[in-house]
């Protein structure tokens, strides 16, 4: 073992340099200049918006134009030291340690923003090897680096990201071919008929929607990838990207003997099973619940900072509606909670959709508004439940 980097004060380390990561140490500039902070990361340590990947082709962004802050230039303005390109290989929550590809380092807490990873389906054919998934910004660089130059993208998934994707896609001038088992777009978040509804204006805009089926095989002929379906037909592309959905990086929090369950679980206060660990973001679980969106991240950071730095607050979460970045059709979501009951009532307006799901009491639950009825979202927000009181 490599001779330990000890701080002078206890430090705050913190392992991830997406969303999660950076808002936390932010919040915690805010109420602290001094506490030594090091951010551990495998990535180059940049900071870039993570949400920007599934809309950036149409903008005919690259990879490097994404980026809005180098390492360098974090480090300098965050006040902090970061660790780049290193690994965590495991962490001794006894000894407050954790050991990376640079050495040990030890913590006074450790806040685990580890992320998630795209859900890899294991496929069959003699070109399964090139599926690529895009999920941080050197996965973006190589999806573009395989677009270039070519007309013709299959994607599997038509949830949230391979929605926004296709969007992007056929706004950038490809020719996009969606593939999902599920009977419509973004199975989980709407109703049919507002389904029904962004599926035609993307199918308008130059989607082609292959539902209840999945890939079968994907082989390479020459110049091109073929991708045979479980329901016997056959799309020719150029590039395939697999969107379908994110499962939590939970093996490093296992190891280390802390309680996981779909993500690393915490509680109220972001704490982990281990005494001075916390977790965030894409790999938290709490109460049940993993939400990797943009929002849940910002309020959970807002409750963690001041929890590592000795004071005490607790996290609730209101109702926090997802945008849905497809232009053709712009779509906010609150949807149900899993376990509520209730219908979905449907109201047609000029240039949208309006759905909510009520309660048989009436109470507003949830809702998904398309088009111009977007323009409600503030209102109803405020009708709805908190998803964690």
């Amino acid at each position: 073992m490599d001779s330990v980097h000890q701080n002078t004060s206890p430090a705050i380390v913190i392992i991830g340099s997406g969303l999660a990561g950076y808002t936390v140490i932010r919040e915690i500039r805010k109420l602290d200049k001094s506490t030594p902070i090091t951010l551990v990361t495998r990535e180059p340590g940049y900071s870039y918006s993570k949400p920007m990947l599934s809309t950036a082709i149409a903008g005919n962004k690259l990879a490097d134009q994404l980026i809005s802050g180098s390492a360098e230039s974090m480090a300098a303005q965050l006040e902090i030291t970061i660790l780049s390109a290193t690994e965590v290989t495991s962490i001794d929550t006894g000894k407050q340690i954790i050991e990376t590809t640079k050495g040990a380092l030890s913590y006074g807490k450790l806040v685990l923003s580890l992320g998630s990873d795209q859900i890899r389906l294991p496929l069959e054919g003699n070109a399964a090897h090139e599926v690529i998934t895009v999920n941080d910004l050197g996965e973006y660089a190589h999806f573009r680096q395989a677009i270039a130059g070519k007309k013709k993208v299959a994607i599997l998934g038509a949830g949230l990201i391979g929605c926004e994707f296709a969007n992007d896609l056929v706004l950038g001038s490809f020719e996009v071919d969606v593939i999902d088992q599920a009977p419509q777009a973004l199975g989980r978040l709407l109703p049919e008929e507002a389904a029904h509804a962004l599926q035609n204006k993307l199918s308008e805009a130059g989607v082609r929607w292959h539902f209840e089926t999945t890939v079968q095989s994907i082989d390479r002929e020459l110049e091109n990838l073929r991708i045979t379906l479980a329901n016997g037909s056959t799309i020719h592309c150029d590039t395939f990207l697999s969107a379908v959905g994110l499962k939590p990086r939970l093996e490093l929090a296992k190891a280390a003997g802390i309680d996981t369950g779909l993500g690393i679980k915490v509680n109220r206060h972001l704490e982990t099973s281990a005494k001075n660990v916390f977790s965030i973001g894409d790999c938290a679980e709490i109460d049940g619940l993993v939400l990797p969106y943009v929002m849940p991240i910002m309020q959970a950071a807002r409750v963690l900072a001041p929890n590592l730095l000795g004071q005490e607050a607790i996290l609730s979460y209101p109702a926090m509606p997802v945008m849905v970045k497809t232009p053709v059709l712009p779509t906010i979501v609150s949807p149900p909670a899993k376990e509520a009951s209730g219908n979905w009532k449907m109201k047609t307006i000029e240039g949208g959709i309006e759905a909510r799901f009520e309660s048989t009491d009436g109470q507003l639950l949830g809702f998904a508004l398309l088009g111009s009825a977007t323009t409600q979202r503030a209102v109803l927000t405020k009708e709805l439940p908190p998803i964690l009181q």
